[in-house]
């Protein structure tokens, strides 16, 4: 049969989207089934709040009744108004093994952005750089917390399309082990002592009996410590609020720091245990109760923890500090807590392959890359 493209048009449609990955990937052991509560969300126009200032469809590939694959067009207006450029992007791209059905999906999306009157369209990414972004092209392994994951013939089918790539992000791996093996967090103590005295910077956690008034801080930070990334969008304040909301439940109050350097507030990153660890176990599902997968997750969360990796998805410093060595001082504060705590693991990413300070960074600390994540575009 051949293969036909259908406009998301009904609540129905929006929860064939919502549920296919979960079909797609039954089989696959490294992909980890989020709460369908929050794929709701992210995929509501009225509760994520990133669709206030973009525009878009969502489309379903079917062969006869089967529904084969997915894919989202969009226009993102505070992008384009940031990076002064006219850019679409498609993203919630999922497909079977199937050339044709891919084509079909790739090309309805980069003619929904065309017909829109945009010159290009990039991706994939679901739905801001906040969430999960970029293709995964190298490190099939289980994916950490909001990490994407796609099977490695993805980026035939994207290449194959006309698109090419723009832009690749890291994700850096170190473990507990090597740190003790090699004598790393000796020597690392030694020059993070040194870079401290010599910039007048001084470091705290998060403060657990005040932790509205900084994450407060950190939302004043945040925008501005960002804002020359590329593919950055300054958050609006209810996404903050948001990204608060959410990584204040998974949130390890000995894994959070602030940097200041003469007093002033200079920087902070954020290191958040993996919960995909939980949800790998949990394997949430549109046949489950989602209470049941509640409280599930709380007994591998609370009951018998069994979280042994952290992600740093947040490290953030202010332009006029970076030559001081301020992201190199927090690097090392989060390492050294989680890989001392409870933590044998830690994912530090994604950093950009352009940031050649972090990347050095990342490596002279003793990370090695682990997967790499790729932007595409194509010219209309």
């Amino acid at each position: 049969m051949t293969v036909t493209i259908r406009r998301v048009d009904t609540p129905a449609d929006l929860k064939r989207i919502i549920e296919f990955p979960y079909e797609l990937y039954a089989n696959d052991p490294n992909w980890v089934p989020q709460l369908l509560s929050m794929q709701r969300d992210k995929f509501s126009k009225t509760k994520n709040p990133s669709w206030e200032y973009m525009h878009g469809d969502y489309f379903l590939a079917f062969r006869g009744d089967r529904l084969v694959g997915t894919i989202a067009a969009y226009i993102n207006d505070r992008h384009n108004e940031f990076h002064d450029e006219r850019a679409g992007w498609f993203g919630a791209f999922e497909v079977y093994d199937d050339a044709e059905a891919a084509q079909a999906l790739l090309d309805t999306a980069a003619r929904w952005v065309k017909d829109a009157g945009y010159p290009l369209i990039r991706g994939p990414q679901t739905f801001t750089t906040h969430e999960e972004t970029g293709l995964l092209v190298d490190g099939f392994t289980r994916p950490v917390l909001l990490y994407p994951y796609n099977p490695p013939y993805y980026a035939g089918f994207i290449e194959a399309a006309g698109y090419k790539a723009v832009m690749d992000t890291y994700g850096f791996y170190m473990s507990a082990a090597k740190v003790k093996e090699v004598g790393l967090d000796e020597r690392l103590e030694r020059v993070t002592k040194a870079i401290m005295k010599r910039g007048k910077i001084t470091v705290r956690p998060i403060d657990s009996k005040n932790i509205k008034a900084d994450f407060q801080l950190f939302k004043d930070i945040y925008n501005v410590a960002w804002d020359k990334n590329w593919g950055f969008v300054p958050m609006t304040p209810r996404e903050l609020d948001a990204l608060v909301a959410s990584l204040g439940q998974f949130l390890d109050h000995k894994l959070a720091f602030f940097a200041y350097v003469d007093g002033e507030p200079a920087g902070f990153i954020l290191a958040i245990p993996d919960f995909n660890q939980v949800l790998q176990k949990v394997a949430p599902n549109p046949r489950t109760p989602e209470v049941i997968s509640l409280l599930k997750a709380l007994y591998h969360w609370k009951l018998k923890p069994s979280m042994d990796w952290v992600r740093v998805p947040l490290l953030g410093v202010k332009a006029e500090f970076r030559s001081k060595g301020v992201d190199a001082v927090l690097y090392h504060y989060v390492l050294q807590a989680a890989l001392k705590g409870p933590y044998a693991h830690s994912d530090s990413g994604w950093i950009l392959a352009t940031n050649e300070t972090m990347v050095s960074i990342a490596k002279n600390f003793g990370s090695e890359i682990y997967k790499t994540f790729r932007y595409y575009e194509k010219a209309l």
